[in-house]
């Protein structure tokens, strides 16, 4: 298959070096890597199985446009979501050959992971889990009194390991109102004991990502595991059903079930508890390279989970205006079941 790329993750996978300007370019037996001389010598240093190629900065794709007529071919597929309409123009109008679209077939290509993948994933988590547990003794420690703004700083400053790690993505730390929004941001409001408090939070290593979610009773032992006691009973039933979701969930997962039934697995608990109508969002997603891969673990998803798909289980209950819960762990598919990687 004759393919272009532009997404980052996605050239990283094909050739082991990234940045952000390039286009990658398969053409039968043969890669391209193009750049521009910021990226030059890194490239060179760095890009397995593909020739680097500098661009032009007057017109990008020139350089692009020259290999692709050089090489005769006919037809070139390409992730419309990689493509700004100018981009894409710039590219394909000067260019009689066949552009096919193929959405995300980047994704599908990379969604069962290798052994090395694997074992990057996993100690992707366990760095992710040691940062929890940091969090969670310095919200013991100092927390109390602290606005979710600067909990927040902190939070990033603690999973970056103040500079050692990057981020899968902006962390989600919520109290009590604001944690019934799933993807929160940060506001003024000031921690006090026994409010419930929400993280979500990842860390990169050898840029895959980790993702996952604790919710806890904030006290001055608070501990961000999945044992997590509240003083207030709704909180408590809403924790618990949303804890029994997730376990039924993993239970059910793993090679040959349809994603599909793992997010009714889950579902049905909550449903049954009568909170149905306050889990708003999907059960899972795929994470690798990317923090939402493929598969997509929802009611709607066509996916069929195969053995070494890296996926999380998310469920949550959203109480608009009072709190919401969520508990996420990232689960690697196995033939018989999940290995819970954190």
């Amino acid at each position: 298959m004759n393919y272009i790329l532009k997404d980052e993750n996605a050239v990283y996978y094909e050739c082991g070096f990234s940045c952000d300007n390039e286009i990658f370019l398969k053409l039968e037996n043969d890669a391209f890597f193009f750049t521009d001389a910021r990226y030059l010598v890194e490239a060179k240093e760095f890009i397995k199985n593909a020739q680097v190629v500098l661009m032009d900065r007057r017109d990008p794709f020139k350089a692009v446009r020259e290999c692709i007529r050089k090489s005769r071919i006919k037809s070139l597929v390409y992730n419309p979501a990689e493509w700004s309409v100018v981009e894409y123009d710039n590219l394909s109008s000067k260019l009689s050959i066949n552009f096919k679209k193929s959405l995300n077939f980047s994704q599908k290509k990379r969604v069962i992971k290798s052994d090395l993948e694997l074992d990057i994933l996993r100690k992707a988590a366990t760095l992710g889990a040691n940062a929890f547990d940091n969090f969670a003794k310095y919200v013991c420690k100092n927390g109390l009194g602290l606005s979710e703004k600067r909990l927040f700083n902190e939070a990033e400053n603690i999973f970056k390991n103040y500079g050692e790690l990057e981020l899968s993505f902006a962390p989600i730390v919520a109290f009590d109102e604001n944690s019934a929004k799933p993807h929160a941001l940060p506001s003024d409001k000031i921690l006090k004991k026994d409010m419930l408090l929400l993280l979500d939070a990842g860390v990169k290593y050898k840029r895959y990502c980790s993702d996952r979610t604790r919710t806890a009773n904030a006290d001055e032992n608070m501990v961000l595991d999945k044992n997590a006691k509240f003083k207030d009973a709704l909180k408590q039933k809403v924790y618990d059903t949303v804890l029994r979701a997730q376990e039924a969930s993993i239970k059910k997962a793993r090679a040959g079930v349809k994603a599909s039934q793992i997010d009714r697995a889950g579902r049905e608990v909550i449903e049954k508890a009568g909170f149905g109508k306050y889990f708003i969002h999907s059960t899972g997603h795929g994470v690798g390279l990317d923090i939402h891969e493929l598969p997509v673990i929802g009611a709607r998803s066509k996916d069929v989970i195969e053995e070494n798909m890296v996926f999380t289980i998310e469920p949550g209950i959203y109480l608009p205006n009072r709190f919401g819960v969520r508990i996420e762990d990232t689960v690697i598919a196995k033939s018989n079941r999940v290995e819970v990687i954190g």
